[in-house]
């Protein structure tokens, strides 16, 4: 959808205006693109320790170029701060404020990612705490960042270093143009047995993917994107929307299958069609979903039955076929989309926010199940996404929610199918269990 605002204020004439009223000027974000560098500009600084050696020598095999320290006059397309060795609050200090005295030379659509580590109550007080600090200090570099740099923080959870496997996908993801629109997020990054990382530009080769709501909007963009990625795709959708389904299978090459996945034999039926048409089902894109808003003085059992059906019920019913039916392959990956609203909720959607919030726990819980299979299950929560609902909504309304963000923008679909595509994938064999937001840190919600 056209953002006419961030045109008008990026204008010679609308840049004056807005720096005069001290309007919000949002910066276009860098995007991925095929053959795109990692970074816009290589340059790298990385501040903290000598734990980080292992991490500088990742960074340069990648090609890119390491700073330990500040250079005057230099430009920087990303900053990693690492915290992992903190052990005590009075340790933040230092390395907080080296990245504070490199903020300024942070290019266009830069990256900060911040290090650090997962406290549990065996710990002493004082790491838990320096730890817990560390992601205060990360959600607020995020809102002071600007010209469209994102800051966002990987946690390691276990005793392993910055050379770990594992960490690889969820760096790489977090330093490209792929996240583009994730800001102000902690991800828990575990060791993970597995495949390597794949090759960042074809990810999901040779792999086998369903998407449910796979006929349009964000269900369609997140095909597009694993198509690109190199998966093989099943595409689910209701038989209302076949044309729409039938169009979008054939771009890919994919196959299509209409179907409610309400019935009680949705998640067989999937199982079934994916052994015919490919032999296995690698991952499943949980993204089908529907919206029944009324204020619940006024909801009715038929609305707000449909919601919980199609959004959460659902899901629970298929993943449990699938697991049984022997059909997924030796590392599933399953991903579904929740929301925002799930999080912070919303007026007049009582019953989308308890489905929504009822994915966040179904990952959650089912995490311990995946990881038995060697597999994964985490969620992506959408802010505000430039789709048709939002286009339908009130001037006004949409304009304020588009800029309740650090980012001062609307995401698009393609922005969610990125962070889909990448939980998808082998390089988040480490991620499990967790929603991460495609939001741009949207002041809603935590």
């Amino acid at each position: 959808m056209k953002d006419s605002y961030t045109q008008l204020v990026n204008s010679p004439i609308g840049k004056k205006l807005a720096e005069a009223l001290g309007l919000p000027r949002p910066t276009a974000l860098r995007r991925d693109e095929p053959g795109a560098p990692l970074l816009a500009d290589p340059r790298v600084l990385v501040v903290g320790g000598p734990a980080s050696d292992p991490l500088a020598r990742r960074l340069l095999a990648w090609g890119l170029e390491v700073h330990r320290h500040p250079s005057p006059g230099t430009t920087y397309g990303a900053i990693i701060a690492d915290f992992t060795a903190v052990t005590d609050p009075g340790q933040l200090q230092e390395i907080a404020l080296g990245v504070g005295a490199a903020l300024r030379s942070l290019g266009s659509s830069g990256r900060i990612v911040v290090l650090g580590r997962t406290g549990s109550t065996e710990d002493d007080p004082e790491l838990v705490a320096a730890q817990a600090g560390v992601v205060g200090f990360m959600r607020s570099l995020a809102h002071e960042s600007r010209r469209g740099a994102t800051c966002n923080a990987l946690l390691l959870d276990g005793d392993f270093g910055l050379d770990a496997p594992a960490l690889e996908g969820p760096l790489r993801f977090l330093l490209s143009a792929r996240s583009a629109y994730v800001s102000g997020q902690p991800l828990v990054v575990a060791a993970a047995d597995g495949p390597g990382a794949p090759d960042p530009e074809r990810p999901l080769e040779g792999k086998v993917a369903v998407v449910t709501g796979a006929a349009r909007g964000i269900g369609a963009a997140i095909v597009r994107r694993l198509h690109a990625d190199g998966a093989r795709l099943l595409l689910v959708d209701v038989p209302a929307a076949g044309e729409a389904l039938t169009k979008v299978a054939n771009e890919v090459s994919g196959q299509a299958l209409q179907l409610d996945i309400t019935a009680e034999d949705a998640g067989r039926r999937i199982a079934e069609t994916a052994r015919r048409a490919f032999g296995i089902l690698d991952v499943v894109i949980h993204n089908a979903g529907i919206t029944r808003d009324k204020m619940l003085a006024n909801m009715d059992a038929a609305r707000w039955g449909s919601v919980l059906a199609v959004n959460l019920s659902s899901q629970l019913r298929m993943n449990r076929q699938l697991l049984e039916s022997g059909a997924l392959g030796q590392h599933p990956r399953i991903v579904c989309l929740a929301s925002t609203s799930g999080i912070a909720g919303n007026k007049g959607q009582t019953n989308y926010a308890a489905s929504k919030a009822g994915i966040i726990g179904m990952v959650a819980a089912e995490a311990e199940d995946l990881a038995e299979t060697g597999g994964t299950i985490n969620a992506v929560a959408p802010g505000f996404i430039e789709t048709e609902m939002t286009r339908a909504m009130p001037t006004v309304t949409r304009e304020v929610a588009r800029r309740l963000n650090s980012l001062s923008q609307g995401g698009r679909p393609e922005d969610v199918a990125q962070a889909v595509a990448f939980l998808a994938s082998d390089a988040a064999a480490g991620v499990n269990g967790q929603t991460l937001r495609v939001c741009g840190q949207s002041m809603v919600g935590a």
